[in-house]
């Protein structure tokens, strides 16, 4: 993969006399690091093309347009992951040791795939939804055989527990394993691996019914108020549709129309679009740096501060989908030096929760440790997803969730 990210031949290289076989793969490969790592809108067809070594019209004979490029590249990543699982799942399972021994391979093939395919598979966490709705349908149809093919061999070896749990916990052992294609924390494959599986299998055998610490953690973390007036109205609309929709198929004349606005009017109280999402970020930032310090300053211990952090986030997280989930997918919109102002508070944050975590578990390295810490925070993202509302006993469940997954 590397080599794709060369310099392009010269043109009287061999490689621009001779067409590859495998050159729709390799523009495939391309796209899906391209789409990963800087997202849809931002990569264009010559950025790929350039990727690759050929020109913008031998990339057209291969894909009519960049849309057909991205469809073309989410289904074959999914497509590696069902095909890593066929095996295991034509496994016969009739007992409790049959099922574990179907999910143990199940995990291994899912790890194995997700592990060679990090540096792409980011496209789905936040790329996804700029799938048009067919083909949405059509890619959740296929995470759903995936996730059924670890429920069922589940079914039987935890029959106690119900189908919502059940879904819950498959849904989190997957959360696990993906968390690796949203962060760069390096540990050595073998290592990874194994901190994966172990840490997957801890969902898989979670009980989300209770949990160690039952106390408030929403305390801890400050109600995100924008204030009152337009300024507000419009941070407020300008998350509710980043998130929805994606930064980049929304306009000012969007934002104007919601708060009865004209565009210059929108200009008075920002200077474009990217302030908004600047204001956005920052305001997230902030309110999580301190959450930490409050939890430093009204914990007696380490292990305390942890499970009081992981209600909290919890809790802020149900309260503020649209602003985390802003927050963590469209930092790529705003200048280079915000962005590196941004990802350096979202880096200082995860070393807090890194801290806490090496404090209450000592014999964990500090990268086996954040592994765990971003493992954590996908855990609660996607289960943010199927969770429609915030009561009391889904704070509980997931909260749960999260203790089970640091072991803590």
């Amino acid at each position: 993969m590397s080599r794709l990210w060369g310099m392009p031949p010269s043109a009287g290289s061999p490689a621009n006399r001779t067409r590859p076989r495998d050159r729709k793969r390799h523009i495939q490969e391309a796209a899906a690091a391209a789409f990963s790592r800087n997202g849809y809108h931002v990569v264009g067809m010559q950025d790929i093309a350039d990727a690759v070594g050929i020109s913008a019209p031998a990339l057209y004979r291969h894909f009519p347009n960049k849309y057909a490029l991205f469809v073309t590249t989410a289904f074959a990543l999914v497509q590696q992951l069902i095909e890593a699982t066929d095996e295991a799942a034509a496994q016969p399972v009739e007992t409790a040791t049959d099922a574990r021994a179907a999910l143990d391979e199940l995990l291994d093939a899912v790890i194995a795939t997700t592990v060679e395919l990090r540096a792409v598979g980011g496209i789905y966490r936040w790329e996804g939804r700029y799938l048009e709705a067919e083909d949405r349908e059509r890619l959740t149809a296929q995470f759903r055989m995936l996730r059924e093919r670890f429920e069922e061999p589940h079914r039987i070896y935890r029959p106690e527990i119900d189908e919502e749990q059940r879904r819950l916990i498959v849904l989190a052992s997957l959360s696990v394993v993906a968390s690796i294609t949203a962060h760069r924390a390096v540990l050595a494959a073998r290592s990874l691996r194994a901190l994966l599986k172990e840490a997957a299998w801890r969902m898989l055998d979670a009980d989300t019914a209770a949990t160690a610490y039952s106390g408030e953690g929403g305390d801890l973390i400050e109600q995100v108020d924008s204030g009152t007036g337009r300024r507000a109205q419009l941070l407020d609309t300008a998350v509710r549709l980043f998130a929805a929709r994606g930064y980049n198929e929304v306009t000012i004349e969007d934002l104007a129309v919601e708060v009865d606005l004209t565009p210059s009017g929108v200009y008075r109280h920002f200077d474009g679009k990217p302030a908004v999402l600047l204001a956005a970020c920052d305001r997230a930032a902030v309110v999580l740096e301190r959450a930490v310090l409050r939890v430093r300053e009204s914990s007696s211990t380490p292990e305390e501060a942890l499970r009081r952090l992981c209600r909290a986030y919890v809790d802020h997280s149900f309260r503020n989908r649209a602003l985390m989930r802003v927050y963590f997918s469209e930092l790529g919109n705003l200048s280079p030096e915000d962005q590196r102002r941004l990802r350096a508070m979202q880096r200082a944050h995860v070393a807090d929760w890194t801290a806490l975590l090496q404090s209450v578990r000592p014999e964990l390295g500090g990268r086996e440790a954040a592994v765990l810490v971003h493992a954590g925070f996908s855990v609660i993202t996607d289960e943010m997803q199927q969770l429609t509302e915030r009561d009391e006993a889904a704070a509980v469940r997931l909260t749960a969730l999260v203790e089970a997954l640091l072991e803590i």
